[in-house]
């Protein structure tokens, strides 16, 4: 089994030498090698950095200081399903805290977390830019809005229905 994960890696890093390569000598190379990076490995784990950091010929400082600077990227895994809850003003009058609090709840992990499965992640993010649909939340691309408890629990029930089948939905309800 080790053999096919050294396989992967070192097929995604040869991939990896690829996207640096393209970007290598553009000024302004590093942030869109770290998403196409990121996008290729999940998250931007140290020894991806390193590569880019050697790759692009900047400083490994540089390569970190930018990963944990901008929001959009993460040095953890995260789940195959990314859920991001927007806590902007207007989501969270609306009441972003008690739909945060009911994924939380639901998928037994915190903000920031994932769940052992690696199939859900889940985290809190600023103005999502849909203040009309108040409060919101995104699963990767997808917005969801004009939440309430009901609506959330209807809509990751069906996500758990995709990954799990009914047995786990029953599991997830607090009766």
């Amino acid at each position: 089994m080790d053999g096919n994960t050294c396989t992967c890696q070192s097929e995604k890093f040869k991939q990896l030498e690829k996207i640096i390569e393209t970007h290598k000598n553009r000024p302004g190379a590093l942030i869109p090698v770290m998403h196409e990076a990121q996008d290729l490995f999940g998250h931007l784990p140290f020894h991806v950095q390193a590569a880019i950091a050697e790759g692009l010929n900047v400083p490994l400082a540089d390569v970190y200081g930018v990963a944990t600077f901008y929001s959009k990227f993460t040095l953890q895994a995260k789940g195959t399903y990314q859920i991001n809850v927007c806590l902007g003003t207007a989501c969270y009058v609306k009441g972003a805290q008690a739909v945060l609090d009911k994924i939380a709840d639901t998928l037994h992990i915190k903000v920031g977390e994932t769940t052992s499965d690696g199939v859900f992640s889940l985290d809190a993010t600023r103005c999502i830019g849909a203040c009309g649909l108040a409060p919101v939340m995104t699963i990767n691309d997808k917005v969801f809005g004009e939440l309430d408890a009901d609506k959330v629990e209807k809509i990751l029930h069906e996500y758990l229905e995709l990954v799990w089948g009914d047995d786990k939905n029953a599991d997830t309800e607090e009766a």
